[in-house]
């Protein structure tokens, strides 16, 4: 990119907030929201955030050549998900923490792509050792 003289910003965005979108309601419907992401913190932001720092990025000057590493303000557990699906939903959703192999084996049997489920749970693993987080607030201050 730089060879090309174009100018350009890289925006890379970190885990989406819809990720979690498709597994809350059988976590409603069974009473447990399955991961292999242990206590690990999610610094997760939306669709919606991501498009607004892109547009910002697009649209202001001084960005050529930056690299933003883009997460949500608020890190959170899977076990809090768990808890506020709980508040929201008046009903009892825990969380239970599987192996990798195992919670990829439960994404199959309900019909996600292998190669789908071997990734989602490979990062879930991933934000058990911490890629997940990010408190630097990039994000926040660019949009």
């Amino acid at each position: 990119l730089a060879e090309s003289g174009i100018p350009y910003a890289l925006l890379r965005n970190g885990w989406y907030t819809e990720n979690y979108l498709a597994s809350a309601p059988p976590a409603l419907e069974h009473g447990v929201f399955i991961g292999a992401a242990g206590e690990g913190k999610i610094a997760s932001a939306t669709r919606a955030d991501y498009a607004a720092a892109a547009a910002r990025v697009i649209s202001g000057d001084g960005h050529a050549g930056n690299v933003y590493e883009l997460a949500g303000d608020h890190a959170w557990t899977l076990s809090e998900l768990a808890a506020e699906l709980s508040k929201q939903s008046g009903k009892n959703v825990t969380y239970q923490n599987m192996s990798e192999a195992d919670f990829a084996a439960a994404l199959k049997g309900v019909g996600l792509p292998a190669g789908l489920a071997d990734m989602l749970a490979d990062s879930d693993v991933g934000a058990s050792k911490g890629g997940l987080f990010d408190d630097s607030h990039t994000l926040s201050k660019l949009i």
